[in-house]
């Protein structure tokens, strides 16, 4: 599951021990920023029954935590970028 509008004071542990009210949790994991190790803001979490899973998606989601409204939805693959190492292939030399 994608977790987004997190405290920015939340941890992998306070997220984990957020969603094992509905059942086990496999993984739990804020996103912090490379440089500053500061949370992102969001986080995914895993639960390996999917019932447990949706019923977490159905409490939580809109729920409002230290002043802020979860959104908790179905984690997507990540899209690939475009640009980078492709531009650079792509480029002519002169």
């Amino acid at each position: 599951m994608y977790v987004s509008n997190l405290s920015f004071h939340t941890t992998d542990e306070d997220l984990k021990n957020l969603f094992s009210d509905f059942g086990e949790v496999s993984s739990s994991k804020v996103i912090t920023d490379r440089e500053t190790g500061r949370s992102r803001g969001f986080g995914f979490v895993e639960m390996p029954e999917d019932a447990d899973a949706k019923k977490a998606m159905e409490e939580l989601d809109g729920k409002d935590i230290e002043g802020r409204a979860l959104s908790v939805t179905v984690a997507r693959p990540k899209e690939q970028r475009s640009g980078g190492s492709s531009f650079s292939q792509n480029r002519k030399r002169w």
